[in-house]
């Protein structure tokens, strides 16, 4: 599972049914999070990028009554890889 944040920039204040519909999108397989911001008029998505893309997240805003520009897509680090085994140590000869 890769997991993705898209950050959106609405430019209108969403309207109660968007907001319905937002709360909705969590119904969806393959998103984990929707999270709104009013103060900074941003909408971020956490979603299951081996599900699908980005451009299927920006349709779902778009269905859903959000006014989007472009977006920001923040992929979460991977974890890092784990350290090199030591190598193995010579038998010893009799």
């Amino acid at each position: 599972m890769t997991t993705v944040d898209a950050l959106y920039r609405y430019s209108v204040p969403p309207t109660e049914a968007a907001v319905l519909a937002l709360n909705n999108l969590r119904e969806v397989y393959g998103i984990r999070r929707v999270t709104l911001d009013e103060a900074a008029k941003t909408v971020r998505v956490e979603y299951d990028a081996t599900r699908f893309g980005e451009p299927v997240v920006y349709q779902l805003l778009r269905r859903a009554g959000l006014h989007i520009g472009d977006a920001e897509v923040l992929v979460l680090p991977a974890p890092p890889p784990p350290p090199p085994a030591p190598p193995a140590a010579a038998p010893a000869k009799a």
